[in-house]
């Protein structure tokens, strides 16, 4: 069927959509966030590519039906098991307006309004930081997106100073490109090290226990030892803890060394708009660039992301010049982001970034942060007085680290035992997080920063891993 016959039904469509939408969001913050019959609803997906098509009222209703069955309950207050925000009012109805406008966000000239609300929207996320005005910025997928576009920065700023132009010419001929962290990198970062043909592998971590907190004593050696310029990333909120580096301590490092220094802020740079952990924060200034994800604690969609470079110049340097008749030169007004980061097609994502920011402001995030912040505590208190359930780390920021140990249940089985009960938190549904291993051990580490959750949310969830724990214990696992 060609869409053209179909122009006259885009509203109905659109209004069938509405209409579901009303009766999921009424019910969210209660739906179960795994669906128990999922797997045979998404079974019957697997069909071939129908030669003629049934048209957009049935493919969207049947789309409809297959989401109501099987869609996983990211978007409300009981996913914890990755750190995932929902979407506020404001910027789902601003993912919504970049979707039917379809703006072409990467070019000035194919998108005016795209390109100056991302201006805004990054100023207005540098204002929000606490980072300074001047730098420079650009929206990404994801925060490993801005990890990759950061690290490429950090790469050809390496390159230049052995003397090369690495986006012309290559890494051939060049040494290995030093790069440093403790032992809170993420496989973001590693990944990022990997797309741009460093290797996963090539990060030296300093680390002076298995928690992974960073031996800056080592970390000053090696960079001695590394005899040129060196790549060091700091994290700003571990994946387990919500740990961080001490950012500040490892600038001076840098600092003494020349060192180029990226911080990984992907939920943790959030710590900046409350008073109670922007300290933990000191020093991210001074960073080379900082990478952030707009999709965990500021709840806009899927994918958002941004990172902040400290030469406003070096974004257009590694990303731009292209050469290309078609593509008019920048200037401070008429920007073509596609040229300050990796990707050329761009989504208009700035729209539910400034709807969010626009509609709830400095003090209504401040607002939410502070109450994930209360959650987490709250939780941590919960876990600390029931009698089956260990706290392992100290509650700072927005994840709690803790595991199921009944009593009677030799340490050697803990591990199998909470893996076990993890499986099985999936499997229910009514809250979602599951296991990680740190430490040597399998525990929880649920992550609050969904707009939705409050205390009754977590309190559910210490319920329910005690009350499956209690079914595997009384098994016999």
């Amino acid at each position: 069927m060609d869409p053209l016959r179909e122009r006259s039904v885009t509203g109905d469509v659109l209004d069938s959509v509405a209409a579901a939408a009303h009766g999921y969001l009424s019910g969210v913050d209660e739906r179960p966030v795994s669906l128990p019959g999922a797997a045979e609803v998404l079974a019957e997906l697997h069909r071939p590519l129908p030669e003629e098509g049934v048209g957009a009222a049935e493919s969207v209703a049947e789309l409809l039906r297959v989401t109501d069955l099987a869609a996983t309950t990211s978007s409300g207050p009981r996913f914890f098991h990755f750190v995932v925000g929902g979407s506020t009012p404001a910027a789902m109805a601003g993912d919504w307006v970049a979707s039917l406008t379809d703006q072409v966000g990467g070019l000035w000239t194919s998108s005016p309004l795209a390109t100056t609300l991302e201006t805004v929207a990054l100023g207005w996320l540098k204002d929000l930081f606490g980072l300074p005005e001047s730098w420079g910025g650009v929206l990404t997928p994801s925060a490993t997106f801005a990890n990759l576009t950061g690290l490429a920065a950090a790469r050809r700023w390496w390159a230049g100073r052995h003397g090369r132009d690495v986006l012309a010419d290559g890494l051939a001929g060049l040494p290995a490109m030093p790069v440093f962290a403790s032992g809170y990198v993420h496989p973001s970062v590693r990944k990022a090290l990997q797309i741009l043909g460093i290797g996963r592998d090539s990060v030296t971590v300093c680390a002076r226990d298995d928690a992974g907190r960073i031996d800056l004593e080592r970390l000053d050696r090696e960079l001695a030892a590394a005899g040129g310029p060196a790549v060091v990333v700091a994290c700003a909120g571990e994946v387990n803890t919500g740990d961080f580096d001490p950012i500040d301590a490892m600038a001076d490092v840098c600092e003494r060394h020349g060192a180029w220094l990226h911080v990984d802020g992907a939920f943790g740079l959030f710590a900046a708009l409350s008073p109670r952990t922007a300290p933990l924060l000191a020093g991210v200034t001074r960073a080379n660039s900082v990478a952030a994800d707009g999709h965990k604690w500021l709840n806009v969609p899927y994918e958002s992301g941004f990172v902040f470079v400290r030469d406003p110049e070096v974004l257009a340097e590694t990303f731009g010049g292209w050469g290309v008749p078609y593509l008019a030169s920048m200037d401070d007004q008429q920007i073509d982001y596609n040229q300050l980061g990796p990707e050329s097609s761009r989504r208009a994502r700035a729209l539910p970034i400034w709807a969010t920011l626009r509609a709830y402001g400095r003090d209504g995030h401040r607002a939410m942060v502070e109450r994930h912040l209360d959650v987490a505590a709250h939780l941590g208190k919960v876990v600390e007085a029931a009698p089956d359930l260990e706290l392992l780390a100290p509650v700072g920021l927005c994840i709690v680290f803790f595991r199921y140990r009944p009593d009677g249940v030799p340490e050697e089985e803990l591990d199998e035992l909470n893996a076990a009960v993890g499986r099985a938190l999936l499997a229910d549904g009514r809250v979602y997080a599951g296991t990680t291993v740190h430490r040597g051990m399998t525990a929880f580490r649920p992550a609050i920063v969904n707009w939705r959750t409050t205390e009754t949310d977590v309190e559910l969830l210490a319920e329910v891993i005690r009350e499956l724990g209690v079914r595997f214990v009384q098994d016999g696992r």
